[in-house]
């Protein structure tokens, strides 16, 4: 069902529980992860790269081979079309805190990949 499985990152907590619902996926599926860092143009790619070798260790260490990238722009964006060129058939995310019942949706990045994605999207509150 899933093959191909892409998960963004933050520092939020939601990230780290987000981990462990992927891990089950993953094994349950045998689907090949992607670890996706979005930073803002002009960023700290070396946060980045620490954030991305953090959460890899987590993977590594239930034996799930992982496929990372850092890239620039608007988180959601860039989200989005990275699931869509490696043909991703779901998107797992923490919510970074932000609610989708809150009063500003707008303003949270996993409410615009939900309305933007080419496949489906698990967001873990």
């Amino acid at each position: 069902m899933f093959k191909t499985v892409l998960f963004p990152l933050n520092r939020s907590q939601e990230t780290r529980q987000a981990v462990d619902i992927a891990i089950e996926l993953i094994q349950k599926y045998q689907a090949e992860l992607y670890v996706l860092s979005v930073m803002e143009p002009d960023g700290d790619r070396q946060s980045s790269q620490d954030l991305i070798q953090e959460v890899q260790s987590y993977f590594s260490a239930v034996n799930i081979p992982v496929k990372t990238k850092i890239a620039e722009g608007k988180a959601a964006f860039v989200i989005c079309d990275f699931a869509d060129e490696i043909n991703a058939d779901l998107i797992i995310m923490g919510s970074r805190g932000v609610s989708l019942a809150e009063e500003h949706p707008d303003d949270s990045v996993s409410q615009k990949v939900i309305n933007l994605s080419p496949c489906p999207v698990l967001v873990v509150p």
